[in-house]
């Protein structure tokens, strides 16, 4: 009885794994490979960046955004770049002033120490971009992240041209040696999936604020509304939820429009990024929460009712289920990898598979009891 009842189980989470890909995931099969990078009357674009401490980052990262390819019919650059030095105490300012000096489509916005702050952490910082944004499309990133090349921008906001009023691309992370790295990989790709996934069968919940256009008005009502200052981050979720409906988000993903950062180097230095960042999942929607709760559900109970199955009689007939299964989120994952420039992914399934069920048992209740009220 005990060997049927795990077997059966193990069947109903297997059915619901496979829901999940038909439903949600076969989407990102949906993006367009030719996404249109230019059309015939581009609009100006500001893309924004918040800065705290980050000069040794600006130094290396602002010359790219800066040399974007995006211009006018009189070869006349098309967009500007907003950057907020939030009080730094390094010498932000003057790498800053620097560009300034020779770049003329840069913004330089100072916040002092003591300035009054109606919003808090990186909030505040932006809400001074915005107000100072001449421009209605708007594309953000952060003072750590790259472009992948120099038709990142025009990539990303050429589904805002078009009419959508988000645009979600990919923010991977720097490729290093070691098992960090190749699971902060993993966790990045595997929490696109999702999101893309949910945004292209119209059910938009989150996007990655190093790489997120949208419109100013968008951007601006979600200001407005009454969760946003309660945390010093979540502006790229808080925003989706806002001004996400069916079918108004579009998902840019190719090799050439992601942002790189960075990773962690060290597992704690992850795990307090990790915690920060999940903190916005209270605020998403009933359904999105259930329908992302019932899929991490499913995941762990895989992987655990099929190692009991691999202890009773129904070891073989659970090997053969759980392969057809294994090889199914490999091939998207195959997909996905291609699609995003992401090398040497593919390999580590389903170790990091494995580790995704581990992830979710220690970081799920910083869901729901934690919120770190501090930007570095």
């Amino acid at each position: 009885m005990i060997t049927g009842a795990i077997f059966a189980l193990f069947l109903l989470c297997i059915t619901i794994q496979l829901v999940y890909v038909l439903q949600f995931f076969s989407a990102i099969f949906r993006i367009n490979a030719a996404n249109p990078t230019a059309t015939d009357n581009i609009q100006p674009v500001s893309v924004i960046i918040c800065a705290k401490n980050e000069a040794e980052n600006l130094q290396r990262n602002l010359p790219v955004i800066l040399a974007q390819r995006y211009s006018n019919a009189s070869g006349i650059n098309n967009y500007e770049v907003v950057v907020v030095n939030d009080a730094s105490t390094d010498h932000t300012a003057q790498v800053l002033e620097g560009f300034a000096a020779r770049y003329a489509h840069l913004k330089v916005i100072h916040i002092s120490m003591d300035a009054p702050r109606i919003l808090p952490g990186k909030k505040f910082a932006l809400s001074k971009a915005v107000a100072q944004a001449q421009h209605d499309i708007l594309l953000m990133t952060d003072a750590d992240c790259v472009p992948a090349s120099d038709t990142w921008l025009q990539q990303m906001v050429a589904p805002i041209q078009n009419g959508k009023v988000l645009a979600g691309g990919y923010g991977k992370y720097a490729e290093t040696k070691g098992l960090l790295n190749a699971f902060i990989r993993w966790e990045t790709l595997h929490t696109f999936v999702q999101y893309a996934g949910y945004a292209l069968s119209g059910m938009p919940y989150m996007a990655v604020g190093r790489n997120l256009a949208c419109t100013k008005a968008a951007l601006l009502a979600a200001q407005q509304t009454d969760v946003w200052g309660k945390l010093p981050s979540g502006d790229d979720d808080l925003l989706v939820k806002s001004a996400g409906k069916e079918h108004n988000m579009a998902i840019v993903a190719s090799a050439t429009s992601a942002t790189i950062s960075a990773p962690s180097q060290s597992w704690q230095e992850w795990f307090n990024r990790k915690q920060r960042h999940i903190s916005t999942g209270k605020y998403y929607r009933t359904g999105t929460k259930l329908a992302l709760g019932i899929y991490a559900l499913s995941h762990a109970l895989v992987w655990l009712l099929f190692i009991a199955a691999l202890f009773t009689t129904e070891w073989q007939a659970a090997l053969g289920v759980m392969t057809v299964r294994c090889a199914i989120y490999w091939w998207l994952w195959q997909y996905v990898c291609n699609k995003t420039g992401e090398k040497g992914l593919v390999k580590w399934f389903p170790l990091m598979d494995i580790g995704w069920m581990l992830y979710n048992f220690v970081l799920s209740p910083y869901i729901f009891w934690k919120n770190k009220q501090q930007w570095i």
